[in-house]
């Protein structure tokens, strides 16, 4: 007989088992949360350096062509401010300037002048549009250009005084270009840019006006490094 109240409490305990595992509900599983690419941010001011190559495209007075270094090494350092819109778009302006290797062209006329333009770097300010694929940057851009020469012309070694209708320093610029976020604040560029400082004419001294116009351009290739001081967080990451 005493093992009835034994029993039944041991049956009271079993049955209360299955009540105390349903107040305590079923085991949460978790789903790991989706993965979403990160959002690069180009918004900010940036400063930083270059090196390439330049080029000199047509140069000739009617037919008289200048001799030039066809390639010549250059350097130098740019800074900018971009602004991200739209999702993917940017948009900035950018200051630049290169200093190039030698470069004297020049050409002995017929009539015993010698005539060189010694340009020593190129300048330019531009405006930029692009859209950024993840952490590439496509772009292109535009605006002025200036042109560090100086020109000279001498008759029998000694300088002559001379005039042209208009100066080979301010033109043009156009140009494209990619532009990879290496780091959140670290980016490195390769760009193609041209300069078009236009075509002019001797008007003095008169031996020289037959011989017509001549241009003065450039083509360059350069591959640079940024620094970017960013204006919000660089990286997002959208779930």
């Amino acid at each position: 007989m005493k093992r009835v109240p034994a029993l039944v409490a041991l049956i009271v305990v079993g049955a209360s088992v299955p009540a105390v595992a349903a107040d305590l509900g079923a085991r949460p599983y978790g789903r790991a949360p989706a993965y979403a690419a990160p959002i690069y941010n180009w918004t900010g001011i940036y400063v930083g350096g270059h090196a390439g190559g330049a080029f000199i495209g047509d140069n000739s007075f009617n037919g008289l062509v200048l001799s030039n270094y066809d390639a010549r090494f250059l350097g130098g350092v740019q800074a900018g401010a971009d602004f991200q819109f739209a999702g993917s778009f940017v948009a900035g302006i950018e200051g630049q300037y290169s200093w190039l290797g030698s470069n004297q062209i020049g050409t002995i006329f017929p009539a015993g002048f010698v005539y060189s333009n010694n340009q020593r770097g190129l300048g330019s300010i531009t405006g930029r549009i692009g859209y950024s694929w993840g952490p590439a940057l496509f772009y292109a851009k535009g605006g002025y250009a200036y042109s560090d020469s100086r020109e000279t012309l001498t008759f029998g070694g000694a300088p002559v005084t001379f005039t042209l209708d208009r100066n080979h320093r301010n033109g043009y610029t156009v140009g494209a270009g990619v532009e990879y976020l290496f780091t959140p604040n670290w980016s490195a560029k390769a760009e193609y840019q041209y300069y078009d400082f236009g075509r002019s004419r001797f008007i003095a001294p008169a031996a020289l006006v037959p011989f017509g116009t001549f241009s003065n351009d450039e083509h360059t290739l350069k591959a640079g490094l940024n620094y970017r001081f960013n204006w919000a967080s660089p990286v997002a990451a959208r779930y």
